[in-house]
């Protein structure tokens, strides 16, 4: 023979017989290697046991096996050959265990998106295997059951089968050699197969000693005709040593082959041609398909991964076993994939151990609890990969110290996606090889964009066909259908587990409806009829206009129709003219853009940011009662994910995954913007509105454009908005887009600690009013404000510190910046917690300050001495002419004392009672107002005292005078103050 193997396809007629005769014929031994797959079952083994009885014939590398039954020639005995074998093992095993480590270094690494939680995060440290179940090719072809959430969670699994089992023996007691692991998006194939590698790289999978990985997507782009044996070798350097004896070693080899639904195969003899020679070139789908014909490397054990959908592209006679990857189907193993997952280490960044861990516990019982709940999150997590994105937010929204400009919600959301469908084409066999996330957007975007219009979030199956069935029109796009339903469905929309609407759709995550929504729309799909037979027709008149110019010409000079060439010019505008007036929806673009960012409806409701924490952990306390009315739904996230999709670094990941945005569109979008969304966002908006907006502007990323949307912005008011660490980074970022002095920064009652006046420094240096009352501002706080107001570019000239816990050493950090700022000119102590050490320190340095006009110490536990010495201060201040001392510890000799040093004489003015010697004090109303406003923060006992102290000192003061003008002003505050006493002992203030 020419050839060390031969199959039955490249030998003509009654070969078998010739070469049978042949053999007998020979003298001697002749060793001859032959492949019995190209005589399959058992008259093809019958054969070659007759041809090893009357020949003696060796057959080297193996080749003579067939489903698991082998015959190999005795070896002859010899020392020479026993010491080359032990060699060859050897090198045998170095080369492996050189593949096992590359192998490991490979498949160990992690893409960017996970490397954002940290080196701690390795497969190795966080994995939970999903529960796999044995199925069968009657199970798959069976029509599925009703889509329930009944039949995903809290259902046990029958035959759960692990993944090192999956080559057991079947029922028969027959050896499975090949494994068809199939699941929907997200169900974890491509982890799992992960997973396995690096088990056996490790160890960990003994069963095997060889494992060879390959994917199909690889393999599809390659169409040259390469041999199995150069396929391997090409991409594994290391085993091409062991490659050329693959067969002959009996080594224990199982390859991988994962996402088969990339290849297109054809198990007919006349589409794939039977191969068993690994030196022949053919073309890779032919290595696959012989591969599991097993015509070649019979032994070789082979785990198929694909969709549901590609399934069937397998005959039923070549695969041993189905198991289906039913993902974390029991919510056990959700709640143990968060804990391993939120318990890291290194999850928490650079805070302190303690409160780091204290916040992660916190998290994953909060997260268990909701879980526990079955609500909508516990159908998402049904999908590993959605438990992924989960922690992703909380990591994104709790753990996020600093914000660089790739870190973004809707950098979050793109990069899912391309986790998930990064190269996936709906169907490989369908011509047009439309991308999975262009058909996404298209289909499923379009439902939720009329969703987030009427403001619906459950969607019945009559919602469904208007929206996937409507506009089938051929045989190709129902075949899509059929293939989307089957293996990406469920990815996207679950059902409904609220009463009474277990038959109706919702979005598997929320955000990802209006994150769809947003999509759908930027990529200009919302087009009414006009605009889609408009577009139509421009495109075929563009095509043909080059030819038929050329035509028109001709005829035109051989023939007198002169009118041809003005006719087919005016036809050839109207491309022009359609490219112009499609230029429109880009305005249209910017238009519900800014529409949907500044609805009034939704000024009121809580932050986005807020809004995504609560879908994901749940709100606190009753459940709502099935019967009461649901509150409305509301979509804020949409615009900014508009906003978010239109950035650089988005667009370049979604043209990635088939859906373009140009750079000029995104350009018209953006200047488009400028005429609605920057002009809106110039009106006064609510706190937490303008924490949406400012959240937009981040997401947008694009520098000029925020800039410009910023220097607008000369108050910035976010009292009552918790500012996260997120919030103070993305605050931080957009207002550095600009170097403009800010008028008032009012973060009152935000959460605030150091951390966050740290994050926030360079924008609290460049404002003039900073109001930061209300906060858990201490000692540490107190030590980064006195850095802000010694920096030489501060420009701060009233600050409000009112109601935060500052104490002594607080006061003495204030007082070293009193000493030495130029720009502040007002502070606010009041409620502090000064006491006397306090007050003394800030009179200590208050006399090296030339610039401060108002200082109020009022409600610190202050005495006579203190109040007295900051005021024997402040007498010989050259600026400061006014104190502020009321409800403090004052007595009546105290304030006699105080009231001597009245403005006319001394130059400054102590505001103490409500009273001034014999008249009310010109600051009654003002200090009422002031203890109105505080009385939900201060201790009411105490306030009620102080209230019939000053109502004791009006009703003495309004004795001493005969003044009937003065009398009645007595008589007016004193009722006001009985007013609020009244109030304050009912409980109605």
């Amino acid at each position: 023979m020419s050839r060390a193997m031969q199959c039955q396809s490249c030998l003509p007629g009654g070969s078998w017989a010739q070469l049978a005769r042949s053999l007998a014929g020979s003298r001697g031994t002749r060793s001859v290697s032959m492949c019995a797959a190209a005589m399959p079952g058992p008259a093809g083994r019958c054969f070659l046991r007759k041809i090893l009885r009357t020949s003696s014939i060796s057959l080297p590398r193996g080749c003579a096996r067939y489903q698991g039954d082998s015959q190999e020639s005795s070896a002859q005995p010899g020392t020479s050959r026993h010491g080359q074998s032990q060699l060859r093992n050897v090198a045998f095993s170095g080369a492996i265990k050189k593949h096992q480590k590359s192998l490991s270094a490979w498949f160990s690494h992690q893409p960017n998106e996970e490397r954002q939680f940290g080196p701690s995060f390795s497969l190795d440290a966080v994995h939970v295997d999903p529960v796999i179940r044995e199925s069968s090719l009657e199970e798959i072809l069976k029509p599925s059951p009703d889509l329930t959430i009944q039949n995903q969670l809290q259902q046990p699994c029958r035959k759960v089968i692990s993944l090192h089992n999956l080559f057991d023996v079947d029922a028969c007691g027959r050896q499975v050699k090949n494994v068809v692991l199939y699941g929907t998006v997200g169900t974890g194939k491509s982890t799992l197969i992960k997973k396995m590698v690096v088990d056996w790289c490790h160890g960990r999978l003994p069963r095997f000693e060889l494992v060879i990985p390959f994917s199909c997507e690889d393999l599809s782009h390659s169409h040259a005709h390469v041999s199995l044996r150069r396929l391997i070798t090409k991409k594994y350097q290391h085993l091409r040593d062991v490659v050329p004896v693959l067969e002959a070693s009996n080594l224990k080899v199982l390859f991988i082959l994962n996402g088969l639904e990339r290849l297109n195969l054809d198990f007919r003899l006349a589409g794939t041609e039977l191969c068993c020679d690994p030196n022949e070139p053919v073309p890779p789908s032919a290595i696959v398909v012989n591969l599991l014909r097993k015509y070649l490397l019979p032994e070789a054990s082979i785990i198929v991964t694909t969709r549901p959908s590609a399934v069937r592209r397998i005959p039923g006679k070549y695969v041993g076993r189905y198991a289906e990857i039913c993902g974390f189907s029991d919510t056990n193993l959700q709640k143990l994939y968060f804990q391993m997952r939120l318990s890291q280490p290194g999850c928490s960044g650079e805070e302190s151990q303690d409160r780091s861990s204290a916040e992660q516990e916190n998290l994953v019982e909060m997260l268990s609890r909701n879980l526990e709940r079955h609500n909508q999150i516990t159908a998402a997590c049904f999908l590993p990969s959605y438990c992924w994105l989960v922690c992703t937010t909380l990591h994104f929204l709790y753990f996020t110290r600093t914000v660089p400009p790739s870190q973004t919600l809707t950098g979050i959301y793109t990069s899912f996606l391309r986790l998930n469908f990064s190269g996936e084409v709906v169907d490989s066999t369908d011509p047009t090889h439309i991308s999975m996330m262009k058909y996404v957007a298209k289909t499923v975007g379009k439902l939720a964009y009329e969703g987030v219009m009427s403001r619906k979030i459950c969607f019945s199956e009559e919602d469904l066909r208007q929206c996937f069935e409507v506009e089938m029109k051929t045989e190709s796009e129902l075949n899509l259908l059929e293939v989307f339903r089957s293996d990406v469905f469920r990815f996207f929309l679950s059902p409904c587990v609220q009463p009474g609407k277990e038959h109706t759709f919702v979005f598997t995550i929320p955000a990802m409806q209006e994150y769809l929504a947003a999509l759908y729309v930027v990529l200009g799909e919302k087009k009414t009829l006009a605009q889609r037979v408009g577009k139509e027709l421009s495109e075929v008149i563009g095509k043909v206009s080059e030819d038929v110019a050329v035509v028109v010409n001709i005829i035109s000079k051989v023939l007198p129709l002169r009118f041809l060439p003005v006719l087919f010019n005016l036809l050839k505008i109207f491309p022009r003219y359609f490219s112009r007036v499609s230029g429109k929806d880009k305005d249209a673009i910017a238009h519900t853009m800014a529409q949907e960012l500044f609805k009034e409806e939704d000024y009121y409701n809580d932050d986005v940011l807020d809004q995504i924490n609560s879908s994901i952990l749940g709100v606190e306390g009753p459940m709502r009662h099935p019967d009461e009315a649901p509150d409305d739904e509301v979509f804020e996230l949409f615009p900014i994910f508009m906003g978010g999709i239109l950035s650089r670094r988005n667009r370049a990941i979604l043209e990635q995954l088939g859906c373009s945005i140009k750079n000029l569109a995104a350009f018209e979008i953006a200047k488009a913007m400028k005429k609605t969304v920057i002009r809106k966002g110039r009106r006064g908006l609510p706190p937490s509105e303008l924490m949406d907006y400012l959240f937009f502007l981040h997401e947008f990323q694009n520098e000029r454009f925020t800039a410009e949307a910023v220097r607008s912005l000369r108050a910035v008011n976010l009292s009552s908005v918790k500012m996260t660490p997120l919030k103070c980074s993305v605050l931080a970022s957009v207002m550095s887009t600009t170097c403009h002095e800010v008028e008032e920064l009012n973060l009152t009652s935000c959460n605030l600690d150091s951390s966050s006046l740290r994050t926030l420094f360079p924008v609290l240096l460049r404002c003039k009013a900073l109001h930061l009352q209300l906060n858990s501002l201490g000692s540490d706080a107190c030590k980064e404000i006195r850095d802000l107001l010694l920096h030489d570019k501060c420009v701060v000239s009233s600050l409000r510190l009112a109601n935060n816990p500052v104490g002594e050493q607080g006061a003495r950090y204030l007082a070293e910046a009193l000493a030495k700022n130029r720009s502040l000119t007002q502070l606010s102590l009041l409620h502090t917690g000064l006491g006397d050490p306090g007050a003394e320190a800030i009179a200590q340095h208050l006399a090296e300050n030339q610039h401060l006009q108002e200082l109020n110490l009022g409600y610190n536990s202050l005495t006579d001495t203190a109040a007295l010495r900051v005021v024997e201060v402040a007498k010989r201040h050259e600026t400061l002419d006014k104190v502020h001392l009321y409800f403090n510890d004052i007595s009546e000799d105290g304030k006699r004392a105080l009231d001597s040093l009245r403005m006319d004489r001394d130059g400054v003015r102590a505001l103490v009672f409500l009273t001034a010697g014999t008249d009310v004090s010109d600051y009654w109303s003002h200090i009422l107002s002031v203890v109105q406003r505080n009385l939900p923060f201060w201790d009411r006992d105490r306030v009620q005292q102080h209230l019939a102290l000053l109502l004791q000192d009006l009703e003495s003061s309004r004795s001493q005078t005969a003044n009937p003008w003065r009398k009645a002003k007595f008589l007016r505050v004193e009722s006001e103050v009985k007013k609020m006493l009244g109030k304050l002992q009912d409980g109605s203030l």
